[in-house]
């Protein structure tokens, strides 16, 4: 096993990760589910080896913490032994109930399959950065929207996939629409343009220019409503890495690749879509049960009682799901309903409207040695003080440092630890320059402070998010704070 992989590496099995608190690992099962038993027996191994907390990431992988070198070895060890197979390689990922959801557009499965083996007879895995990644999208109740990914492809409809690159389904650009088959060379395309420039760069880096490679052999898969489908080149070849925003910008197309075709988007509103939670039916006739862990963890005990009580009432898998969820499948509905009392009592979420789905906060200290102050308590008095401001329209980002570890994009507020205390951003991310600082004891205080504040100036109608980005940065200074409250 390697040592330690350095920072920024896709902590996997064979390669954990240095971070504050220790070594890192993650887990991928090749199946996308581990069972009961296998979870439980994953807990113990948490508890034995690492810091004893089990966590699930916001793109749904399992993830352990607290390693040491030796430790991170007996933990790779236990895994074997529970018979949990790992997925390697570059991750081409689908949604958790993938060819199981009845409101899906289409099964993303065959897609990613096929991408996986021609990544594989390309050997793109050795070539490529360990963070790069391919989502294919199904649609369906857990769509992958917020998932930032070099490669991006989301049903349209059946055998109609859009391909975007280079961030979630808001940034990413668009390269396209086409069918299974040239989907899968048009994703390959871009690998091999990412690996051509070596292991740091991403498909965000590619230059305007890459839709002109991704042009399909056969007629698009949309009808005919645009003159330009990349039929018309520009005067020169363009460069497909980015040396700069003037080289960029200088480089002119005599017509959008894509101009006049729909780009598949909703717009308008701030609300965030709910998080899935709660049970379902699956087109197998079954259902399942959704969960979340409350800021992505969970003390490894307590999993392992949930776990227990799954295996008892039948449980067939477990699935881990974005953003920090749960899926437990085959069960009843009087099973899931059971099971989801006991995962209330345990301290897991159950129900979409509680406001600690609102909030990402990474484990702070004292558990992470780069964390400013802890910051899963000041989520907690958050969760509890200014829970009519996580309303679903605004999510709350805690970090302990500036690397912003549990939520790298930017949130509607984000409060950040450094030497000077906990810095306030607004519509940022923890890297952004704070509007506010305050002591760390008094961050929840704070909060609770502005929650008052944002309750007071709402207008009809508008929601907490879209209040603080009228009122501005100039909310969280003690004087305009107090004047708004009085006004």
């Amino acid at each position: 096993m390697t040592p330690f992989a350095r920072r920024g590496a896709c902590p996997a099995l064979s390669a954990p990760m240095r971070t504050g608190d220790g070594l890192l690992v993650r887990l991928n099962p090749v199946t996308g589910e581990i069972s009961a038993k296998q979870l439980i027996g994953l807990c113990l191994s948490a508890s034995a080896h690492g810091n004893g907390i089990v966590e699930v990431t916001a793109r749904g992988s399992l993830q352990i913490r607290g390693l040491t070198e030796e430790s991170a070895t007996a933990l790779a060890e236990d895994v074997n032994t529970l018979g949990i197979s790992a997925r390697t390689g570059v991750p081409v990922e689908t949604g958790p109930l993938a060819g199981l959801d009845p409101t899906e557009v289409a099964d993303a499965r065959p897609l990613a399959e096929r991408i996986r083996k021609r990544v594989d007879e390309a050997g793109l895995a050795a070539r490529l950065g360990p963070k790069v990644s391919v989502i294919v999208d199904g649609g369906g109740a857990f769509d992958l929207d917020e998932i930032i990914a070099d490669v991006r492809l989301v049903a349209e409809r059946e055998n109609a996939w859009r391909l975007t690159i280079g961030g979630d389904a808001k940034t990413a650009r668009e390269c396209g629409v086409f069918d299974e088959a040239g989907a899968a060379e048009a994703a390959l395309k871009v690998l091999e343009e990412v690996a051509a420039r070596g292991r740091d760069a991403r498909a965000k880096d590619l230059a305007v220019g890459i839709e002109m490679l991704l042009r399909p052999a056969r007629p698009s898969v949309l009808p005919d409503i645009s003159p330009s489908r990349g039929e018309i080149k520009p005067s020169r070849r363009l460069s497909l890495i980015a040396n700069g925003a003037e080289k960029a910008g200088s480089v002119e197309l005599p017509i959008s690749p894509h101009a006049g075709e729909m780009s598949g988007r909703t717009e308008g509103g701030d609300v965030e879509r709910p998080v899935p939670l709660g049970i379902r039916s699956l087109t197998s006739g079954t259902t399942a049960l959704s969960i979340a862990l409350p800021y992505g963890s969970m003390d490894a005990a307590d999993m392992a009682a949930f776990g227990e009580t799954a295996h008892a009432l039948g449980a067939t898998g477990i699935r881990p799901a974005p953003p920090r969820s749960l899926i437990v499948l085959g069960l009843d509905a009087a099973g899931c309903e059971k099971l989801k009392a006991v995962a209330a009592d345990i301290g897991f979420i159950t129900n979409p409207a509680d406001p600690r789905l609102r909030i990402a906060a990474c484990p702070g200290a004292p558990a992470c040695a780069s964390g400013h102050f802890d910051t899963r308590a000041v989520a907690r008095e958050a969760a509890s003080l200014a829970a009519d401001m996580l309303n679903g329209s605004m999510t709350l980002h805690i970090s302990g440092c500036a690397k912003g570890c549990a939520h790298p994009t930017p949130a509607a507020l984000t409060l950040v630890g450094d030497e000077n205390g906990v810095g306030f951003v607004v519509a940022g991310t923890a890297k952004g320059l704070p509007a506010h600082y305050t002591a760390r004891y008094e961050a929840a205080e704070t909060l609770a402070r502005l929650a008052a504040t944002l309750r007071a100036q709402r207008r009809a109608g508008e929601t907490a998010a879209a209040c603080l980005a009228r009122l501005g940065p100039a909310v969280l200074t003690p004087d305009q704070t107090t004047t708004q409250e009085r006004a």
